[in-house]
């Protein structure tokens, strides 16, 4: 079998309908949404499958609810007897991927992300701010312009997605500096429509609550190796595990890197197990021309049928 890596969107992955036709046709996944809502006490279902996306697109319905629809997802790829060999999941999906790789149980993955959620509204909703993805330029070049701006108010770099596409986060008069730095550099500058500046010191108050939370949430020894966002490694660890994704919430995610260090590990196939196309998009920027990997997303039942015939 050749190197398989499944990949868990997060935040900005969501449409209305997402999960609807995998809901209808297993059992499996019935279970799951109702889990769900009887732990975050949403109507998940209703809000996935009918929104409106407004209400969907509140981080404190949305967190649930993605994770909802990538254990979905992924609990019929297992119910097909699929094998994978690494696991990763961008900010929020790195929960989903924890899942997968056997460190929590499904309920406390989505006690997690609802906890996660609601004190990130509650922090968004103290402290506004804005996100900015800044399109052309290297790393070094965006984190010198943040570290140039730093001093004048809060702001931080909170995703490297690919090698040219670096996320800002914090204050928006600090991000629209930086921004406007960058565009005078050549780079594009695109707001994001977000309901809180993620990954900055903006949501640094919900940090030591979340800590505590996962402090009294089981964590097991990976069962798969899974690739972390915060370090862009991967460690077997509970305790270790436990402590990276306390730092989670307000460190930038490591995609680029992860990605990488996924190719050095020679792996060929990459699945995106969840709703949208954002990672699938970002490996096709990332991996090289000549790089032998096939990319699947699975979200639906036509796309779970084309990765199953392939594989």
């Amino acid at each position: 079998m050749r190197k398989t890596a499944f990949l868990f969107p997060g935040q900005g992955s969501q449409s209305v309908g997402m999960g609807e036709d995998f809901y209808r046709e297993y059992d499996v996944v019935r279970t799951i949404f109702d889990m769900t809502e009887e732990i975050s006490r949403i109507n998940i279902s209703k809000l996935c499958f009918k929104g409106p996306i407004e209400d969907l697109t509140m981080t404190v319905n949305l967190q649930p609810a993605v994770t909802a629809v990538n254990l979905a997802c992924l609990a019929v790829i297992e119910k097909e007897n699929v094998d994978f060999h690494y696991c990763a999941g961008h900010s929020l999906g790195e929960y989903s991927a924890l899942s997968a790789a056997g460190v929590h149980s499904k309920e406390d993955t989505v006690r997690l992300v609802f906890k996660r959620g609601e004190l990130m509204h509650r922090e968004a909703t103290r402290n506004h701010g804005a996100m900015h993805a800044i399109v052309g330029l290297p790393i070094d070049d965006v984190a010198d312009l943040v570290a140039g701006v730093q001093k004048d108010g809060l702001v931080s770099v909170a995703n490297h997605n690919t090698e040219l596409q670096i996320v800002i986060t914090g204050a928006l008069e600090s991000v629209s500096k930086v921004s406007s730095q960058a565009v005078s550099k050549g780079a594009k500058s695109i707001p994001l429509k977000v309901s809180g500046a993620w990954h900055s010191e903006l949501i640094k108050g919900a940090e030591e609550e979340f800590k505590a939370f996962l402090d009294s949430t089981p964590f097991k020894v990976p069962e798969k190796l899974i690739f972390f966002n915060v370090t862009a490694d991967t460690s077997n660890d509970p305790d270790a595990i436990k402590e990276i994704m306390g730092r989670q919430l307000c460190s930038p995610v490591r995609w680029y890197d992860t990605i990488n260090n996924l190719m050095d590990e020679n792996v060929e196939i990459f699945v995106e197990v969840g709703p949208g196309r954002v990672l699938a998009g970002l490996l096709k920027k990332i991996l090289p021309g000549d790089y032998p990997a096939k990319i699947y997303n699975v979200a639906n039942m036509q796309q779970l049928e084309k990765f199953l015939k392939d594989t």
